[in-house]
């Protein structure tokens, strides 16, 4: 798989180079938008996927994420940025980039983001449209349901049977706050109680194998007073 890399800031472009190519990607790095929109422009059929830095002097990420649609090509698109706001992910995602990664970020992530936009490429081009619920994919977080099993950057994660069932309750309804009594009854299939702290106690040794950060979690999200959720 060949991939395009661009970024100004040389150490970012040249560290992204080295993750991906020890991954066994080929990367055609550039640190000007002007050379790597030329390249597009003219080698476009080499490229199966393009990792954008959105600050970029010049024509910038968006811009050129814009120009790579604006010209039919449909390869992947991941948009690199130091900037957080919804509403500039949301500007990404509407003109056709396929994901979005934060700086500072860790390598890993970022192979695991590569990785997981091919793996949805290819089951979209297989089947026609992404169906396929057997597998769910969060962020460096893939979740193989009919396996039962779970890893992250690629590094497997072992799950007991009752926090794998958590996780993938809140995985499958993603963007939706579940209370603990609803979680608790779908996972255990019994009533619950306001004294039970099951759930709690649950989602705490989930987190720590994720390597959560609690007072900023990445995956599973407490909203007080309601329940949790995966965004």
């Amino acid at each position: 798989m060949n991939i395009l890399v661009l970024d100004d800031e040389k150490e970012i472009a040249d560290l992204v180079e080295v993750y991906l190519k020890n991954e066994g990607y080929n990367v055609y790095k550039f640190y000007t938008s002007e050379d790597a929109v030329e390249f597009i422009d003219l080698k476009y059929e080499k490229i199966d996927m393009a990792i954008l830095d959105v600050m970029i002097k010049g024509k910038n990420g968006f811009e050129i994420c814009k120009h790579i649609r604006d010209k039919g090509l449909n390869f992947p698109i991941i948009m690199l940025t130091a900037k957080i706001e919804d509403k500039d992910k949301i500007m990404g995602l509407t003109i056709g980039a396929d994901d979005y990664i934060t700086k500072p970020f860790n390598p890993l992530e970022l192979v695991a983001r590569v990785k997981s936009v091919f793996r949805r490429c290819t089951l979209y081009n297989e089947k026609g449209e992404n169906n396929n619920k057997s597998i769910i994919e969060i962020n460096g977080l893939v979740i193989y349901k009919e396996e039962h099993r779970c890893l992250l950057y690629d590094e497997p994660i072992e799950l007991t049977p009752i926090e794998f069932d958590i996780l993938l309750t809140l995985a499958m309804n993603r963007g939706k706050v579940i209370s603990s009594e609803e979680l608790f009854e779908k996972v255990w299939k019994e009533k619950y109680f306001d004294s039970n702290n099951t759930i709690m106690v649950h989602i705490r040794r989930i987190r720590e194998k994720l390597h959560e950060n609690t007072k900023k979690p990445k995956f599973i999200k407490t909203v007080w007073g309601v329940g949790y959720k995966v965004e």
